[in-house]
């Protein structure tokens, strides 16, 4: 993984905003988000069961299409909610520093 793939993360998490902010029929962030936060938890549900399935079966390639979308969704779900992955990294952090 090299530092532009991580940082794809952050630019995807400003177009996903950008979508939120200014929707367009095309968009299925914003459909997503127009169908409200419990469908997009429930997408969130479905890709975590996806990926623990992919994983299970070894497959390399579904389970990173698996984990992609679970990310993607991930992302959509916090940038609903007003959140970012920023903070959810700080409470890692924090975490991490209690536990050492």
């Amino acid at each position: 993984m090299t530092n532009s793939d991580l940082g794809f993360i952050s630019e995807l998490e400003r177009i996903i905003h950008g979508r939120l902010q200014n929707p367009t029929e095309q968009s299925y962030t914003a459909k997503l988000a127009a169908a409200g936060t419990q469908r997009i938890a429930q997408k969130v549900g479905e890709e975590g069961v996806e990926l623990a399935l992919a994983a299970v079966s070894g497959d390399r390639d579904e389970i990173i299409d698996e984990a992609a979308d679970l990310v993607y969704h991930l992302l959509v779900l916090l940038a609903e909610r007003s959140l970012s992955l920023d903070e959810v990294a700080a409470r890692l952090h924090s975490r991490h520093a209690k536990a050492e």
